[in-house]
């Protein structure tokens, strides 16, 4: 399974399209196999969701994140975790414990620039 973590910094992102980039993390058997940062891509509606399927995320993990968004990943087979924040370690340990439950509610409103 393949997790990924929308960032800034070593905390996690407030809002996954508008982050530095995104914190994989390889986990098999319970266990992080491999830890790679991938930088995110100009920021465009719509582009992240294929981009990270692309890269064979299962799992996103982001502070906020607006409801096609959510949509277009669901529609991909990823799963959403929103409301998350903090340090990504702690995240991390976290979301593989089972502790970190997603806030279920989108962001409504959005200001692309």
């Amino acid at each position: 399974m393949k997790i990924a973590i929308a960032k800034n910094g070593n905390t996690v992102s407030g809002h996954f399209g508008h982050c530095e980039g995104f914190e994989t993390f390889e986990v098999e058997n319970g266990k992080i196999v491999e830890r790679v940062f991938i930088p995110s891509p100009e920021h465009q509606p719509g582009i992240l969701p294929p981009f990270l399927a692309d890269k064979g995320v299962n799992v996103i993990i982001a502070g906020g994140m607006g409801g096609a968004a959510v949509e277009l990943f669901k529609e991909r087979g990823i799963a959403v975790v929103i409301g998350a924040q903090g340090d990504l370690d702690d995240v991390i340990k976290q979301y593989l414990s089972g502790e970190l439950k997603s806030t279920v509610s989108a962001c409504e409103e959005h200001h692309h620039h």
